[in-house]
C-alpha cells in the first residue's frame, strides 16, 4: 500500500519557496551562507521551520548542508552541470514525444501546448531576468507535464530545480535569451504541428547546445 508524504507545514513551506526563489533568481548567490537564525528573523518565524525547509532543499539539491559550516547555496560547477542536463536529454526529449503525441486525444496535452504558448509571451514580456528565468521554467514543464506517464513527471519535476539554478549561473556568463527564445519558438511550432519526433529533435538539440555554450570544459 503507498503510503502518502507528510505535509510540509505552512510556515516551512513558506519559507521554503521564498528561499528557494531566491536562489533560482539570483538573490541568493552559489556558496552564500544561509543561517538559520537570519532567516529566521527576516520571515518572522522560529528557526524549526527555517532548518526543516533548508533540509528539504538540500534534499532538492539547492542548499549544501555541512557539519562544521551549516547550510548554503549550492555551488555549480561543470560536472554537476552536465549530470543535471544529461539526465535531462534522456528524459525531457521523450516526454514532449509523448505529450505531442496524445494531443489529439487528450485535453491535458492540448491545454499544456497552451500553457507553453503562453509561458513564451510572459518571457518575452518579462522586465528582468528573474521573470525571464520563471518563465523559462514553466515553458518546459508546461510541455512534459501532460505526457501520461506519473513517474517521468515526478522524476523532471525533481530535477527542475537544479536544472533552473544551472541555467541562473549559466545565463549570469553568457546571455542567450534570444537564441533560446528562438529555439522555443521553433519547438511548440513544431509540437502544435503534430510533430511529435521533430518537437522530441528540436528540445533535445535546444537542451545540448545550452550546456555546451555555458559548460564547454566538460564535452
Amino acid at each position: 500500500m503507498d503510503i502518502a508524504p507528510s505535509p510540509i507545514p505552512s510556515r516551512t513551506q513558506y519559507v521554503l519557496e521564498a528561499v528557494k526563489h531566491a536562489i533560482l533568481t539570483g538573490g541568493l548567490r552559489p556558496g552564500q551562507a544561509l543561517v538559520e537564525a537570519e532567516l529566521a528573523a527576516q520571515f518572522g518565524v522560529s528557526k524549526t521551520p527555517v532548518r526543516e525547509a533548508l533540509k528539504t532543499l538540500a534534499g532538492r539539491g539547492l542548499v549544501v548542508m555541512s557539519e562544521y559550516k551549516g547550510a548554503t547555496v549550492r555551488t555549480v560547477d561543470t560536472a554537476m552541470a552536465h549530470a543535471v542536463y544529461d539526465v535531462r536529454l534522456l528524459l525531457e526529449p521523450e516526454a514532449l514525444r509523448r505529450t505531442v503525441a496524445a494531443r489529439a486525444g487528450l485535453e491535458a496535452a492540448r491545454a499544456g501546448l497552451e500553457a507553453a504558448g503562453a509561458a513564451l509571451e510572459r518571457s518575452d514580456a518579462a522586465a528582468d531576468p528573474a521573470g525571464r528565468s520563471l518563465a523559462n521554467r514553466d515553458f518546459h514543464r508546461a510541455l512534459y507535464l501532460p505526457c501520461g506517464n506519473p513517474l517521468l513527471t515526478r522524476m523532471l519535476d525533481e530535477l527542475r530545480d537544479q536544472a533552473a539554478l544551472v541555467s541562473a549561473i549559466a545565463w549570469q556568463a553568457v546571455p542567450s535569451w534570444e537564441q533560446e527564445a528562438r529555439e522555443h519558438r521553433e519547438i511548440l511550432a513544431r509540437a502544435l504541428d503534430g510533430d511529435a519526433d521533430g518537437a522530441a529533435r528540436a528540445l533535445h538539440e535546444h537542451i545540448a547546445s545550452f550546456v555546451r555554450r555555458a559548460f564547454p570544459d566538460g564535452e
